[in-house]
């Protein structure tokens, strides 16, 4: 056995995602899940299963969080409350369930009063932001058969990027710790550019709080180790950008770069930190080769030919050189770390920083005579 329930907080590059398989594979006779937020980091477990081990074991199911909320949080109990099929679910990046607008022509939403318009489209549909409380309702009309039959299921339950469930998952999470289920999660406080849904509930925890939470919201008879020093050491990022991302949050422990020979074998000659002025652009960019990062895919960028991702969509990746489009707040915040950030501004900078290997680049147009501390201006 496993032990206890385990938070572990990491680092950009630290090797979360390594973690988690290296420990499902570690597990023989038992049934795992793995789940977590994104399809594309649901693609990268698998992935990294094939590259460790060649294949995925019997014994392990990888499942993204909205697919194991319906699959096995609601489907299974859902006569509890309701007869009709689900026909899946829709995504939603506001509050579902919009009823009008009032005298003063304030929204007004549909309540548990009403079931079906509260948590179902037309065409019975579940809404994302929906699907927890959902399946906390199945799981307490059901006396707690949910989270026993998950538990009895999987008896390990690993969560990658945990720092992406919000509201009613942390309610999840709770139960599951109480269940006879191990429990692991990994993620990255400094990570939170998307989140499962916008609720009000517990609220003061969405900005990468899942330790504050578990320390303040949990029972002190259910166990949840937070382990804040294994997985510290960056093995995609060199010494400069590590010192660099770790400024964003002071209170976290600092990223150090890995002493691995593999990850530290030939370090280009162009490494290092650079602002590139807006008329070097194509240059830059045609002898550098970098991966395009930026706010939305509304932000221009300089070239078609090389890669664009946003910073939300690059999580996750790695690559050897990015370039930063960034935002007003950013380059204040570069010029002077006491500058104000916005939780996302911080978190989407820490992302773009930090899938650079060798070099990060940022594109500005500094004043006469103007300098960034730790940055080259590229000529």
């Amino acid at each position: 056995m496993m032990g206890p329930n385990k938070l572990i907080i990491a680092a950009a590059g630290s090797g979360k995602t390594t973690y988690l398989v290296r420990q499902a594979l570690a597990v023989k006779n038992s049934r795992v899940l793995i789940t977590t937020y994104t399809e594309s980091n649901e693609k990268e477990i698998r992935h990294k299963f094939f590259e460790i081990h060649g294949s995925v074991p019997g014994n392990v199911r990888i499942q993204t969080w909205f697919s194991l909320l319906i699959h096995h949080g609601i489907k299974p109990f859902q006569g509890k409350l309701f007869d009709w099929d689900i026909a899946g679910m829709l995504l939603v990046s506001k509050r579902s369930g919009l009823r009008g607008k009032n005298r003063e022509g304030r929204p007004m939403y549909w309540g548990e009063e009403d079931f079906r318009l509260c948590y179902f489209d037309r065409r019975n549909r579940v809404y994302s932001d929906k699907l927890s409380r959902l399946m906390i309702r199945c799981n307490e009309a059901s006396e707690g058969a949910v989270i026993e039959r998950l538990a009895r299921i999987y008896p390990f339950i690993f969560v990658d990027e945990v720092q992406d469930l919000a509201g009613h998952d942390l309610d999840i999470l709770t139960a599951l710790f109480k269940s006879p289920a191990n429990v692991v999660m990994v993620g990255d406080p400094r990570q939170v550019t998307y989140v499962t849904h916008l609720e009000g509930r517990l609220k003061k925890y969405r900005d990468g709080g899942i330790a504050d939470f578990i320390r303040a919201e949990l029972p002190r008879k259910v166990p949840c180790d937070i382990d804040v020093t294994s997985l510290v050491t960056s093995h995609r990022n060199s010494p400069a950008i590590c010192e660099l991302s770790s400024k964003l949050y002071p209170k976290l422990a600092a990223a150090a770069p890995c002493k691995c020979v593999g990850c530290r074998q030939s370090v280009p000659v162009d490494a290092g930190l650079f602002i590139v002025r807006r008329k070097d652009l194509p240059r830059y960019l045609n002898t550098r080769r970098p991966v395009q990062l930026r706010w939305s895919s509304t932000v221009k960028i300089a070239s078609a030919d090389l890669p664009a991702l946003t910073f939300g969509r690059s999580k996750g990746l790695g690559f050897d050189r990015v370039i930063i489009y960034p935002t007003k707040e950013m380059i204040d915040w570069l010029k002077n770390s006491q500058s104000a950030l916005k939780a996302e501004t911080r978190a989407k900078l820490y992302v773009g920083l930090t899938r650079a290997r060798h070099a990060v680049a940022v594109v500005y147009d500094p004043a006469d005579g103007e300098d960034i501390t730790g940055f080259t201006v590229f000529e």
